[in-house]
């Protein structure tokens, strides 16, 4: 029986596109991203995972498919709640990819669970704004390519509170 070993990968995503309205409406708001992961310098250099010999410094294709789905789910969400009049004016995403890796036969990813809290400007907004997670996983590119599940575990803050 081969020995099965397992890697995570914890990325997170913050939206810094709120521009002042939140995601009042579709145009009022901008896509931008910031993308971190615990150890990783800013920029984008790149490497493998340090147990495939890469530099731990740098991103690895691991890291970048977790913050992929991670940045999807989040742009999907911003445009949902815009269309639905849900005004977010805060997002973060904690997610954390799973690969399971046999040896001598390769291996793959198992799962990833995206954590966002997403911050909303009314406390009338919050069952709105859980619920358009699902319609943001339905309508995310990434998670609709991949072959293993991607779970999300939102948690929905009302700003001043």
């Amino acid at each position: 029986m081969s020995r099965t070993r397992e890697h995570t990968y914890d990325v997170t995503v913050t939206w810094t596109g709120n521009t002042g309205a939140g995601t009042a409406g579709y145009r009022d708001y901008a896509r931008d991203i910031d993308t971190s992961a615990p150890g990783k310098a800013t920029r984008l250099p790149a490497s493998a995972d340090p147990f495939f010999l890469g530099d731990a410094e740098r991103w690895n294709p691991e890291d970048l498919l977790v913050a992929a789905l991670a940045q999807c789910h989040m742009l999907s969400y911003l445009a949902a709640c815009s269309l639905k009049k849900v005004v977010v004016t805060a997002y973060e995403d904690t997610a954390r990819g799973t690969m399971a890796e046999a040896a001598g036969v390769g291996g793959g990813f198992t799962g990833v669970v995206l954590r966002p809290v997403v911050t909303v400007a009314d406390a009338s907004m919050v069952e709105a704004a859980t619920a358009l997670h699902e319609d943001a996983h339905r309508k995310c590119f990434i998670a609709n390519s991949v072959n293993f599940p991607v779970r999300h575990e939102p948690e929905i803050r009302v700003a001043g509170d």
